[in-house]
């Protein structure tokens, strides 16, 4: 089934085609992911699609009553109201009534009953209890803290309370723009295990390659104004991808050789100009208006390192090295040697330290205790992921150059309109002032200081945050070519795994674990770790299920036949104080994970008291249930 169609769609934004005669169906139950360059006007289809931007031509269909969410690529202003109600405004009006209705009712008995009783019929009038349950529903199972202030969140949390408000609807169709962006691995992977449950059709954008090619099951790549369609998998689609440009090369070259000739032909002397054929010269006009009007595929950025002469052996040496800050640990008694060429990659949940570790590392900041020795002949460039050496107020050009006209790249002197030709910046762009960049296009900017600096260790801080895929691809190539010493940041799974040799994991509490190989290896190990843990836990249950058995048996043929044994009767009678324990055990973690701050404080404790707010109401539950089974013997 068609959930929405475009048909011969045109779209322009001055001399700028986005989209030229453009043909697509989105099927329900597809998981659609678009792909393309930056500029190339992804983020404007999602909005065709959706109804915000009308095309200058052609038809858009969506099927009638079709229910669509959207979560955008940008956050919401840090709204100062409960994530109930935020979660609950994805409904519109009878949201913003549930949500008040909520608030109300949280006041207890200084509740304003006449506005209750208001909001009650309000709600009634629209089967709005139904949709009440199903905000606590989506709540719940997203672990999202209901009470707790939205403005107070990390921009993951705010990222999944938006999916909350995106998915509460129940929609048919649900959009995502760069749903990724700048959150953690460990966020990552659970927003592809909660889209993957999703039972709708998912039509998303994002350069993150692990991601999608976990979640997509169709790739559509906008190119140049046109749509070219794949249905498979993101590693499959690379292949088609280069064989279809391969085969446009072929086709444009043997065009132009074709039209050469033909222009030869027309410029020949006055006798053959005489008995020229018309109709070859009718064809040789279409043939120029043809090449007049073929759009060239952006150039694939040039990126050069500028090299420089070898560091000392030894880069860092750490001895117990620690520091916190806001009385947060950040590094705890960390001891390491990092040696010239070695590709460290820092990984973890965002807050925990890494850009601390870096700062450390770098000088910016001192260690409290501990000792930390640099080595010797260090020659240092350093990507900060907050940007700050770029001045919002000057042009590209003088970013990069320092108000010069020319750079020095690898001892050789180029003028840098040519430079940042390199990085994709034609030259009218080059003057364009930072402020008015993309995030994409600061990145390149950054990347464009940053290399015309000769270094032997490169310290990158999320230098992967929008770039698109083909230049993160080309800036692996130039980081697996880097000699020196590599010290790496980056929530982007097969980056890592590209560049890196070993990782700094970040456990929390300034807990870092030395790990070798990449972050594919890493996972293995901890799958292959858990499942050895739960292959010895149900060893040990079975042993202590055997053992209790035997007495069991015994007493079961000593005692006299009745409705209900001595011991199912002493279970039974123990099972309500044993019930009020768990309800209390679970009533406490419910009030600690309802705590204003308990979502900005350590991560892994988060997770932890979630996880054990979570084994506490299955406990209640399956003692609940064993006390209703015992109630039906026994009656």
């Amino acid at each position: 089934m068609v959930l929405v169609s475009l048909k011969q769609a045109e779209l322009a934004f001055g001399d700028h085609v986005l989209l030229d005669k453009v043909d697509l169906d989105i099927q329900n139950g597809e998981r659609v992911c678009v792909v393309g360059r930056n500029g190339e006007g992804k983020s404007t289809l999602l909005k065709v699609l959706t109804g915000e931007v009308i095309p200058d031509d052609g038809v858009v269909q969506r099927r009638d009553l079709l229910k669509m969410a959207v979560l955008q690529q940008a956050l919401p202003a840090k709204v100062d109201i409960p994530v109930y109600d935020v979660v609950a405004q994805g409904l519109g009006q009878l949201g913003d009534d549930i949500a008040a209705y909520h608030d109300e009712t949280m006041k207890g008995e200084h509740a304003d009953l006449d506005l209750l009783e208001k909001l009650q019929t309000r709600i009634e009038s629209q089967d709005g209890w139904s949709w009440q349950q199903k905000v606590d529903a989506i709540i719940q199972r997203l672990n999202l803290p209901a009470e707790t202030s939205f403005a107070s969140l990390s921009g993951g949390w705010q990222r999944r309370v938006m999916l909350a408000r995106a998915l509460v609807v129940e929609p048919e169709l649900l959009i995502l723009d760069e749903p990724t962006n700048h959150m953690d691995i460990a966020t990552i992977q659970w927003l592809e295990d909660q889209l993957k449950q999703f039972q709708g059709t998912l039509v998303f954008i994002s350069h993150d390659r692990a991601f999608v090619q976990n979640l997509s099951t169709r790739i559509i790549e906008l190119d140049r104004g046109h749509l070219y369609n794949w249905q498979g998998d993101y590693l499959s689609f690379i292949e088609y991808r280069e064989k279809r440009l391969e085969d446009e090369a072929t086709q444009n070259a043997l065009f132009d050789k074709r039209l050469a000739e033909e222009e030869k032909w027309i410029r020949q002397g006055i006798k053959a100009r005489r008995t020229r054929n018309e109709g070859r010269v009718e064809r040789l006009k279409e043939m120029r208006k043809e090449r007049g009007a073929r759009r060239e595929r952006q150039g694939t950025a040039n990126i050069a390192m500028t090299s420089t002469d070898s560091s000392g052996k030894i880069v860092f040496e750490l001895d117990q090295v620690n520091y916190s800050w806001a009385d947060q640990a950040q590094v705890a008694d960390f001891s390491t040697i990092v040696q010239r060429g070695d590709r460290i990659g820092l990984v973890g949940p965002n807050g925990v330290g890494k850009s601390t570790l870096l700062k450390l590392l770098l000088g910016t900041l001192q260690p409290q205790t501990g000792t930390l020795k640099t080595g010797t002949k260090l020659e240092v460039a350093y990507f900060d992921q907050s940007r700050e050496m770029l001045d919002d107020n000057k042009s590209i050009a003088d970013n990069v150059a320092d108000g010069k006209d020319h750079v020095i790249v690898n001892g050789i002197s180029r003028h840098v309109i040519g430079y940042l030709g390199d990085f994709l910046f034609p030259p009218e762009r080059a003057r364009t002032p930072v402020r008015a960049l993309s995030g994409g296009e600061r990145n390149r900017v950054l990347l464009a200081k940053l290399f015309l600096k000769p270094c032997n260790l490169l310290v990158m801080d999320e230098p992967t945050n929008d770039l698109d895929v083909e230049t993160l691809e080309l800036l692996e190539e130039r980081l697996m070519e880097f000699d020196g010493t590599l010290l790496l940041v980056s929530h982007d799974r097969a980056f890592l795994d590209n560049v890196i040799t070993q990782m700094w994991v970040f456990e929390g509490e300034g807990r870092i674990d030395e790990q070798a190989g990449g972050y594919s290896d890493w996972e293995e190990r901890k799958k292959a770790q858990a499942a050895q843990f739960k292959a010895l836990e149900k060893a040990n249950q079975q042993k202590q299920q055997t053992q209790q058995a035997a007495p069991k048996a015994e007493a079961a043929k000593a005692a006299p036949a009745k409705k209900l044994s001595y011991k199912l009767q002493r279970e039974l009678d123990m099972l309500p104080d044993m019930i009020a324990e768990a309800e209390a055990t679970r009533d406490a973690l419910q009030q600690q994970t309802g705590a204003a701050d308990f979502y900005s404080g350590d991560q892994d404790k988060v997770q932890a008291a979630l996880a054990q707010l979570a084994a506490a109401e299955q406990k209640l539950e399956q003692l609940e249930e064993r006390w209703l089974e015992l109630e039906e013997m026994a009656s």
